[in-house]
């Protein structure tokens, strides 16, 4: 009988931790799948005006962006476990604030906060995966995760159709994955690498420089995914497309989302994550180009799935790029500014590309997105960074 040697417990060990910090992260994101259209529903049912609710939404990722910059600061002061951990602690604790009060008015500042608190738990995660991922995997594991997150914000508004939307259950099954969420993170945590070490420190806008060109693809994907989430159901009644075809299709655009990310992720590991994210920019552009040209005729339910997988492989190749060039505090920084211009993408393109829809009727929404893949493709081939 041979016995395993260190490297094999050691590997062993490495892909146990992966496991955890993923699942940590899939609970999580059931939760805020779960929160988002649960406090929509109740807020309408109290007869709330649309746009105070559309309000009430953006309360979070406001949250998002305003923590984003502390967060390699706070990993560095109280350790990237702690803070994560309290995180997660707090999130249930400002949930069942929410569910106590049922205050449009109180749910402003109980919004913006569970985005304060929610955010760098999202942030480290993904900083430890992205940390712990082998270099030679870290395409397929990527790819993995980006699948594993969307598709517990796509299971999130499922648990409503078990639960529903009345009372306490729907919030105690919020609260349980937020607490379920820290025991996976607890579980695992001696086994993760310290990514809060002292010495040299790099800020977020230190990061800037060094890889604007990945922040302006996150902008890019964020706003993409907003917008077209957002809008694509505004677009399809200029055609005269019934609501229930339209959810159809925004569902087939998210399974592409969900599907595709392994085989990108797999695709990067032989191309490199840059030229694949190239090739996603380019496919995401003629889409925006083909859209009105397919919207009304079958072939349009492959190109949307092909839509949702490229659109959002833009981003998981920036991750994987940002895992690929920088490692330490330089990586806390650059997957905090990932995540503050991911907010800054979701809240800024949507208006953006309803303005052009009132100037410029349907016909605004794809050539707002395609002339932002457009920049962001001429960008990729012509920019330079510094590292």
């Amino acid at each position: 009988m041979i016995a395993a040697s260190p490297g094999n417990g050691e590997a062993g060990m490495q892909w146990a931790a992966i496991t955890g910090v993923i699942a940590t992260v899939s609970v999580f994101a059931i939760a805020q799948g779960l929160s988002y259209p649960l406090l929509s529903f109740i807020l309408q049912r109290q007869g709330v005006s649309p746009a105070m609710i559309g309000l009430s939404a953006a309360m979070t990722p406001i949250g998002f962006i305003v923590s984003s910059p502390p967060i390699p600061a706070l990993a560095r002061r109280f350790g990237a476990g702690r803070t994560a951990l309290t995180c997660a602690a707090l999130s249930a604790v400002l949930l069942a604030l929410i569910g106590w009060t049922q205050n449009v008015y109180l749910w402003f500042p109980l919004r913006f906060l569970i985005g304060v608190v929610t955010n760098p738990l999202y942030v480290l995660s993904e900083i430890w995966v992205i940390a712990l991922a082998p270099p030679a995997r870290r395409g397929r594991i990527m790819g993995i995760y980006s699948t594993i997150i969307s598709a517990g914000f796509a299971a999130g508004p499922l648990c409503l159709l078990a639960v529903g939307t009345l009372g306490w259950p729907p919030f105690l099954v919020g609260i349980g994955a937020f607490v379920l969420c820290g025991i996976c993170l607890a579980s695992v945590l001696p086994r993760l690498p310290k990514v809060d070490e002292a010495g040299h420190q790099v800020s977020i806008l230190g990061f800037v420089p060094l890889a604007w060109l990945l922040l302006f693809a996150v902008i890019v994907a964020a706003g993409f995914e907003q917008g077209a989430l957002a809008l694509l159901p505004v677009y399809g009644t200029h055609y005269g497309i019934a609501e229930a075809r339209m959810s159809a299709l925004l569902t087939v655009m998210i399974a592409g989302n969900i599907a595709m990310q392994v085989p990108l992720g797999l695709l990067a590991e032989r191309l490199t994550a840059r030229f694949v994210r190239l090739v996603c920019i380019s496919v995401t552009a003629l889409g925006c180009a083909l859209l009105p040209f397919l919207i009304e005729t079958p072939l349009i339910w492959p190109m949307i799935f092909i839509w949702g997988a490229v659109s959002y492989g833009i981003y998981t190749m920036s991750i994987i790029e940002l895992g690929e060039r920088f490692t330490g505090s330089t990586l806390v920084a650059g997957n905090a500014a990932f995540s503050l211009m991911w907010g800054v993408g979701g809240i800024a393109v949507p208006p953006v590309a309803g303005s052009a829809m009132d100037v410029l009727g349907a016909g605004g929404l794809p050539l707002t997105l395609g002339l932002l893949c457009l920049a962001l493709a001429v960008a990729s081939v012509a920019g330079r960074e510094k590292a």
